[in-house]
């Protein structure tokens, strides 16, 4: 994994009041942890949106820099808050890592190839999964893991244990947890009007008014008498 650079500052004060005062003057609150207390820092959010652009999904490792500290921290982002409405990065949580010891990490899928499911019998490709966890030294952890959907018929399944996992890390996510599928294709259902049309013409129904039975006989034996 290519390992990134981050320059942050330290920050006094924590609350609402100051998170806009840093977001006013080009920065978003963020918090160190890993040492032997979190860290209140500041970060200019270009800085994070550069180092994640494009690895979305996956754990990113970087080197901090803290401002007027004089030396550097290997950290990755271990967690980014936005905001609903206007997706404005919020907040950042960074942790420390040694390079030396594992630690679990959230790593992308990206599916590639073209079903035979999809091409040949026009199913539907259905991606479930799009995110697994791995365990790895921080400098091993993977870009993305790569799910080969090539090989899927309809009614096929891509599983996390069909993945290949490079040498040295440890997959955590369970291997039966299904990754893709091709479905049957969708069946359209026919238009109330096409099957009115298709459907045979019943005959007209002759309506006449007609007298009831008890009245005609009494007609007739009046003519009798």
């Amino acid at each position: 994994m290519e390992i990134r650079e981050l320059t942050i500052r330290r920050r006094d004060g924590t609350g609402k009041q100051v998170a806009k005062r840093l977001r006013r003057a080009g920065q978003v609150p963020g918090v160190l942890y890993g040492g032997a207390a979190p860290l209140s820092v500041a970060v200019a959010p270009r800085d994070i949106y550069r180092i994640t652009q494009g690895h979305e999904g996956s754990t990113q490792l970087v080197r901090i820099s803290v401002e007027d500290a004089g030396d550097s921290r290997m950290a990755i982002i271990r967690d980014m808050q936005f905001d609903p409405v206007t997706e404005d990065l919020l907040h950042v949580d960074l942790q420390e890592v040694a390079m030396d010891r594992p630690i679990q990490v959230t790593v992308a899928v990206h599916h590639v190839g073209e079903a035979i499911g999809v091409k040949d019998t026009q199913g539907i490709l259905e991606m479930i999964l799009r995110e697994v966890q791995v365990s790895c030294l921080p400098a091993n952890i993977p870009e993305a893991l790569v799910a080969d959907v090539s090989g899927l018929a309809i009614g096929d399944v891509l599983t996390v244990g069909d993945l290949a996992v490079p040498e040295g890390v440890r997959m955590l996510t369970d291997a039966g947890q299904a990754i893709a599928t091709v479905a049957p294709p969708a069946v359209e259902a026919e238009a109330p009007a096409a099957a009115a049309a298709a459907a045979p013409a019943a005959e007209p129904e002759v309506l006449s008014e007609r007298k009831p039975k008890e009245e005609v006989e009494e007609k007739k034996d009046e003519k009798k008498k």
